[in-house]
């Protein structure tokens, strides 16, 4: 009990002094999960076995990726040619980058792929077009997670079989518009919030001073190492959403084919891979893997299923969910999280289909959260601004979400099924 208690403490300390002092949280989280190893007595081996060995392939393997395209220019051609299909409406493609993501995922492919896939392209139109990247990182995770529930999803289809396991009544539909509306409705707030309906005409006049200048021509123009490139984004896509290949293993062997084929031009890329939000983000998700090898995370979670009002209980557990998938991976914590819900269930005193959709949406919102997987992406691939800044901005805005998120979709989803 001691060693949970001050594991739990120790992160909020973390966060204290990361925040005040100009050190990188990850390394904190490294030194914290070494200390508390020592307290619950565990081996080495348990504290490394939570490093995010994947999640790190991804992040350097993406970035890598696409500071090759960036370099060659094939991620400038492919902005031009998105400006070219909505036909100058600038502030159209927030919302064409939120479409895309969200029908990826609905049709079957993971959320982090389809991020890894959308976000970088999206981010460098941002750059490009004075659109804030904030607003075009965070449109590409809602999107992604608008579909993430669809009966054929990969969320959808854990959720359903975690309902179905347990004997309760099966809301596919609901669980699916629960998600696509909740963070539609989300995206239009963002949208507003940052001024998106206000970017064409800033945006237009910069298009047509941009096509004044020479370079431009050669922006327009495809090459050998750009068709070769685009080749191998085509592949990756493919092999991430098709044949649902690891995307990080997929992106660092086409980077590295690429580099292959032009070794002195691509030699820098793989100092434009942001390795401090690297060292950020792993080190924090071992540091929660710690907490969850020694029960800090079950010993929150039990405490709240025993708790005697329904409707408080289902609460409670929409910002366990919350709180814990924004340090962890949303699949685990809806195979975790649902199943503690179950006693009370089972006792009609709640509708079933309101609480797991509840759940299932405060557990996947949050990943906007730099520590997850979809917000690492973005915090990793943003262009022309300051990450630290950037890291900050995106943490504030997960910590809203993990505040009012859970209670929002309470309120909607459970609370009228209570009345």
């Amino acid at each position: 009990m001691f060693s949970q208690i001050a594991a739990i403490v120790l992160l909020a300390v973390m966060f204290v002094i990361a925040t005040v002092l100009p050190i990188n949280m990850g390394a904190l989280a490294l030194v914290g999960a070494f200390i508390v190893g020592l307290l619950a007595h565990l081996p080495t081996r348990d504290i490394f076995a939570g490093f995010p060995g994947d999640l790190f392939v991804t992040l350097v393997g993406i970035t890598y990726l696409f500071a090759i395209a960036q370099n060659n220019g094939t991620v400038d051609w492919l902005v031009h040619k998105f400006v070219w299909l909505v036909r100058g409406q600038i502030a159209a493609m927030p919302w064409v980058m939120f479409a895309v993501a969200g029908v990826l995922t609905a049709v079957g492919a993971v959320s982090p792929a389809a991020v890894a896939i959308i976000a970088p392209i999206g981010l460098r139109f941002a750059q490009r077009y004075k659109i804030s990247p904030l607003l075009m990182g965070l449109m590409v995770i809602h999107g992604a997670q608008a579909g993430g529930f669809s009966p054929i999803s990969i969320y959808g289809g854990i959720t359903n079989q975690v309902v179905q396991r347990a004997g309760l009544p099966e809301h596919e539909l609901m669980l699916f518009l629960a998600s696509l509306f909740i963070n539609f409705a989300i995206a239009v707030v963002i949208f507003l919030y940052f001024g998106g309906h206000r970017v064409s005409r800033h945006s237009e006049q910069r298009d047509s001073s941009d096509n004044e200048t020479p370079s431009e021509t050669t922006t327009h123009r495809l090459n050998a190492h750009r068709i070769l490139t685009l080749i191998g984004l085509i592949a990756l896509a493919i092999a991430a959403l098709a044949f649902e290949l690891n995307v990080g293993l997929v992106a660092i062997t086409v980077a590295v084919l690429l580099a292959l084929l032009s070794p002195n031009r691509q030699k820098k890329a793989i100092e434009q891979v942001s390795w401090s939000t690297v060292l950020l983000i792993t080190g924090v998700i071992t540091y929660i893997a710690v907490l969850q090898k020694i029960g800090a995370v079950d010993m929150v979670g039990n405490s709240v299923s025993r708790v005697g009002a329904p409707l408080l209980g289902a609460l409670l557990l929409c910002y366990i969910g919350g709180v814990v998938s924004a340090f962890a991976s949303s699949i685990a914590v809806l195979g975790a999280t649902i199943p503690l819900a179950v006693p009370f269930l089972l006792q009609g005193h709640v509708q079933s289909g309101g609480v797991v959709a509840a759940i299932a949406v405060s557990s996947t919102i949050v990943d906007v959260s730099p520590f997850s997987t979809n917000g690492a992406l973005v915090v990793a691939n943003s262009q022309g601004v300051d990450r630290e800044h950037f890291y900050r901005q995106m943490l504030v805005y997960s910590a809203i979400v993990v505040a009012v998120g859970p209670l929002i979709t309470w309120l909607v989803l459970i609370v009228p099924g209570w009345l």
